[in-house]
């Protein structure tokens, strides 16, 4: 498939380099420079503006890698023009905003997809192939945390700009663990909640503090934060019969692993296994595999335009919490 991007920082840059054995043919972006710079990189060419990449005959998928506010109108005009869509999340600022990406996707018969990459993780995946074994049993609760620390100018920066960013760090990476939460464990319909700013001289919030609970009693307690002045990530998933522990993103987040805890009959301390992943970030390539075979009618573990608003609208609902 050709496909087009929109957007040509750090996010589009890092999608335009996993699409193989697809080809990116045409990028854009406000930012001519980072546009041209991205199309040489790449072998391909620049677009002059949005409407005319999303016009393009030769375009058949569209990766939209913009700041927030762009996200949805972006999206809905790429599936009106008849492109399958890839949007980075959180996929808006409001998660009102995504209702015309449905109308457009169902008046298309188009899919959309939003890029929560982190489910594609090694060792998410494999956690996510223990849970549905059974191994763990009935899943009680998760217990998450994501931090990083800013660097000097972050209160400048567009996240910073509630009006580009649709809030802080709820929003930034709390939807990460918002999105992996519900994907072990369901809809939350219970919030709680506080979202401080603490450090950082901006608007928006540079903490995040959730409780959610499922129908059923299940928990997830999650903790995202710009005051982690070394970045982590850890998750907790931990069910009746055992617990699995993931740990780094690899990178400046540490070397990623996953350890099973499983419970014996009598008790005590629990038999262990732990596998680690020294490997590069390979989530991104994996994340656009199972967009394809979304567009071709298969399988896929991406996020729904339903998972997408559910977790915009979770973080949302938390940033009211103040």
């Amino acid at each position: 498939m050709n496909i087009g991007i929109i957007g040509c920082g750090l996010i589009g840059a890092k999608r335009a380099l996993c699409v193989a054995p697809h080809r990116v043919v045409a990028v854009c972006d406000v930012d001519e420079a980072k546009a041209s710079a991205l199309a040489e990189r790449i072998g391909a060419r620049v677009e002059r503006s949005a409407e005319a990449l999303q016009a393009a005959r030769d375009i058949k998928v569209v990766i939209i890698a913009t700041t927030h506010d762009q996200l949805a109108g972006l999206a809905a005009d790429a599936l009106r023009a008849g492109k399958h869509v890839l949007v980075e999340k959180p996929g808006a600022c409001r998660p009102e905003e995504l209702e015309a990406v449905r109308d457009a996707a169902l008046r298309a018969n188009r899919v959309v997809r939003f890029g929560y990459n982190h489910r594609f993780h090694p060792a998410l995946l494999q956690a996510r192939a223990i849970v549905d074994s059974g191994a763990l049993g009935p899943l009680i609760f998760i217990r998450g945390r994501y931090g990083h620390g800013g660097r000097i100018g972050y209160e400048k920066e567009w996240r910073a700009n509630e009006a580009k960013s649709g809030g802080g760090e709820a929003i930034d990476q709390g939807v990460h663990l918002i999105d992996l939460s519900r994907w072990f464990l369901g809809d939350f319909p219970h919030v709680q909640g506080y979202a401080p700013t603490y450090f950082w001289k901006m608007a928006v919030e540079d903490n995040a503090f959730m409780l959610l609970r499922t129908a059923s009693g299940q928990a997830a307690f999650l903790h995202a934060t710009w005051t982690e002045w070394k970045n982590m990530f850890s998750m907790e998933i931990v069910g009746r019969d055992g617990k699995l522990q993931v740990e780094g993103l690899g990178g400046s987040y540490g070397p990623e692993s996953l350890t099973h805890y499983r419970m014996l009959p009598q008790m005590g301390p629990p038999e262990t296994q732990r596998w680690e992943y020294p490997g590069s970030d390979d989530s991104w390539r994996i994340e656009f595999e199972h967009f394809v075979q979304a567009i071709s009618g298969g399988d896929s573990f991406c996020s729904t335009l339903d998972d997408a608003q559910a977790a915009l609208s979770i973080a949302q609902t938390v940033r009211t919490f103040r």
